[in-house]
């Protein structure tokens, strides 16, 4: 009795979707996932672009400076 309810609802949920959901979900979370770390990668990229124009900058001031003495 207890098998057959099980299948039951198995054949009720297969048959609405909402198996394919759950599957479907566990995909997408792990797209999200990878969307996720690429963003962080982009993001830490960015940054470090930013901060070597920052200090590229300092350097060419102080050239300047220098030079100008």
């Amino acid at each position: 009795m207890k098998h057959f309810l099980t299948l039951i609802c198995a054949a009720f949920l297969a048959g609405c979707g909402l198996a394919g959901t759950a599957g479907t979900t566990a995909a997408g979370s792990a797209a999200e996932a990878e969307q996720a770390q690429q963003a962080k990668q982009i993001e830490d990229r960015a940054r470090q672009q930013a901060e070597d124009a920052v200090a590229q900058d300092a350097a060419q001031r102080a050239q300047a400076e220098k030079d100008a003495q």
